[in-house]
């Protein structure tokens, strides 16, 4: 996978149901004050990555996002290629999701540690 994941390639996964795994790392008071996630999306604490990793599936791709898919993403998927995994950053982040019209939602339970 490409470092970097357009909306439109991105909501083709999501539509495929995809064998992905897509991670919100919005830092938590971004997340905090705009609690909703895209489909099937989990909140991570970007700053506990090197913690959360170890939880995932190395065998299934990530795509991580944060608000505007600079800093926090990059950081987070660069963290998690060095550490064996197919990781991607979502292009302009869930700002650009959302301008796209791609829907989000509120988190049901959880939202990750």
């Amino acid at each position: 996978m490409k470092p970097n994941l357009n909306c439109a390639a991105l909501n083709i996964l999501i539509a495929e149901r995809a064998d992905i795994v897509l991670l919100d790392v919005r830092r938590r008071p971004a997340f905090q004050d705009e609690p909703r996630l895209l489909p099937s999306a989990v909140w991570r604490d970007p700053e506990q990555v090197a913690t959360w990793a170890a939880e995932l599936d190395r065998h299934q791709p990530v795509i991580v996002y944060c608000v505007h898919g600079h800093e926090v993403s990059q950081g987070v998927a660069g963290h998690l290629r060095e550490a064996g995994f197919d990781a991607a950053a979502l292009e302009g982040g869930i700002e650009a999701w959302k301008a796209a019209g791609g829907p989000v939602a509120v988190p049901h339970g959880g939202t990750g540690s």
